[in-house]
């Protein structure tokens, strides 16, 4: 059975910590120096799984805006600069572990496939043992809309069935107008997100976006931010 344990800020893992299960299993290791060089690959974004429950739909909309702007080569040009991290899961189904927002905007978008790098191949796991281990690597994260976390099988089957946290959202207009720093700490977006569910009010960001967006600058250069990856106390 799968932990139920709230999900917290990643730690650095390192090379080979987090792997055990499917170490056990007779599975290779990819090195860290493979996957810094791991090619680029293209692959339908029907055949991308989201690896989380939610994104944020205002962040979204920018993002497929911004690719019905491209001609359908510099589209793909683009799609091509941005790969998504991913993870060979069993039978071959890839997982991807970040960029859900720009995913899920190209399927908006219309676009037919996307690109990805593989961070980790752990297509013979068993089903449970992999769970574990993309638990265990902060790759998955169950958080529904209201921040509650659900069994892995809750987990969208294709991106375009991600549902809208508005305050991730929230989160990325802070972020992009410099109240914290973008991190590569796994996790922290959503650290961050259920810090201003906690701190703006719900009728505030439905009604009045930017008013929402000064408040959770506020907020987020208060001392209560501090224990939050990417911090910056400007």
């Amino acid at each position: 059975m799968e932990s139920l344990e709230p999900a917290q800020a990643a730690r650095p893992l390192t090379e080979h910590e987090g792997l055990s299960a499917c170490i056990m299993s007779g599975i290779g290791i990819p090195t860290r120096e493979k996957r810094e060089v791991s090619k680029i690959q293209e692959a339908s974004l029907r055949d991308l799984h989201p690896t989380q429950l939610t994104v944020g739909m205002i962040v979204v909309q920018d993002k497929k805006k911004h690719l019905e702007a491209l001609s359908p080569a510099d589209r793909q040009n683009f799609l091509k600069a941005h790969p998504m991290p991913a993870v060979i899961g069993p039978q071959g189904t890839l997982y991807i572990t970040d960029h859900h927002h720009l995913g899920r905007a190209a399927f908006d978008a219309k676009a037919t496939s996307a690109f990805f790098l593989v961070e980790a191949d752990l297509s013979k796991c068993t089903p449970e043992a992999f769970w574990k281990e993309m638990n265990e690597n902060q790759w998955v994260h169950p958080l529904d809309e209201n921040g509650v976390r659900h069994y892995y099988a809750a987990i969208p089957d294709r991106l375009n069935k991600l549902v809208d946290d508005i305050y991730r959202s929230l989160a990325g207009y802070v972020r992009d107008a410099g109240g914290f720093e973008k991190t590569p700490t796994a996790f922290a977006e959503f650290i961050w997100a259920d810090f201003f569910r906690r701190n703006v009010p719900i009728e505030t960001v439905r009604s009045d976006f930017q008013t929402a967006v000064r408040a959770g600058l506020s907020r987020a250069q208060s001392k209560w931010a501090k224990h939050i990856p990417g911090f910056n106390g400007k």
